[in-house]
């Protein structure tokens, strides 16, 4: 599976790295964060560590396969 999660502002390259399954794309006033999540379990542990992080996800939606 294929997720995009929108963030909040710019994510600074030292918290992006804490996703190295995720490519970042800076966008005006937030960040987007793609790239394959192997399973529900994955899933959470993302959002938590985004939680964990203080990063605010804005959006999170599956992308087609």
């Amino acid at each position: 599976m294929r997720y995009e999660f929108r963030i909040s502002g710019a994510v600074p390259d030292t918290l992006a790295a804490s996703f190295p399954e995720l490519a970042q794309i800076p966008v005006p006033e937030q960040t987007l964060l793609f790239g394959s999540v192997a399973d529900e379990a994955h899933l959470y542990g993302l959002l938590t560590r985004f939680q964990s992080l203080g990063l605010r996800v804005l959006e999170m939606r599956r992308l087609p396969a």
